[in-house]
């Protein structure tokens, strides 16, 4: 049982950068006709605090000086509130909790009438023992929309350092891995060895005994 813990617990120190939340910039440039992902994170700064958090977003069309609402999400609760997102845009977020940390939208069928500029409005509501503390985040996303997409060099070098980095952490815990497994197999080879002598001693020590016994006649 305790090789199988130490296992567990290699595997456990192996993993830890697998979790936690990134606010990564959400790309800029759509293609008419295809799918696009309007990326919104907002990381909370502890972790280890509860949260209720519902997002807002709004758009601003080409030649407009105004933002008009087109979503708005609170848990599991989509809600469109423009028409001309009516069946296009859809909530590709975190959903498994009220505790929002990914605020992404998508929007299929891109056209041109999509481009401009969008605001993410992120509520949250932390929860502490004796009160409650309200913040607010705004994030702005400004998106053209284009006949035919063009990866520029930027999109191309963290899409290689993206692979770079996934092999290079496969490759750590593979050697985590073997590394784990030679210490256990060495633990179990000792335990081994020491049974092996204690039986010996054993075997020794009852032979003794037996010669010292004389038969009687």
């Amino acid at each position: 049982m305790d090789y199988w813990l130490t296992m567990f617990l290699c595997l456990l120190a192996g993993t830890p950068c697998w979790s936690g939340c990134v606010e990564v910039e959400s790309e800029t440039e759509a293609v008419v006709g295809h799918t696009f992902k309007i990326r919104c994170i907002s990381c909370k700064k502890r972790g280890e605090t509860s949260a209720k958090t519902f997002t807002e977003w709004f758009f601003k069309g080409e030649g407009l000086d105004k933002f008009e609402p087109i979503l708005m999400y609170q848990y599991r609760r989509p809600e469109i509130m423009d028409e001309r997102f009516k069946g296009r845009l859809r909530w590709d977020g975190s959903n498994h909790s009220e505790d929002l940390q990914d605020m992404s939208v998508l929007i299929t069928n891109v056209t041109y009438d999509h481009q401009g500029e969008y605001m993410c409005r992120v509520n949250r509501t932390l929860t502490f023992e004796s009160h409650e503390y309200n913040t607010n985040v705004t994030k702005f996303i400004q998106v053209t929309v284009v006949a035919k997409g063009n990866r520029d060099i930027a999109s191309i070098v963290s899409e290689i350092m993206m692979y770079v980095l996934i092999v290079v952490l496969t490759i750590w815990l593979v050697v985590e891995m073997i590394y784990c497994y030679r210490k256990i197999a060495a633990a179990g080879e000792e335990t081994a060895l020491e049974n092996a002598s204690d039986y010996l001693a054993i075997t020794a020590e009852t032979k003794d005994n037996c010669l010292g016994v004389q038969p009687q006649e």
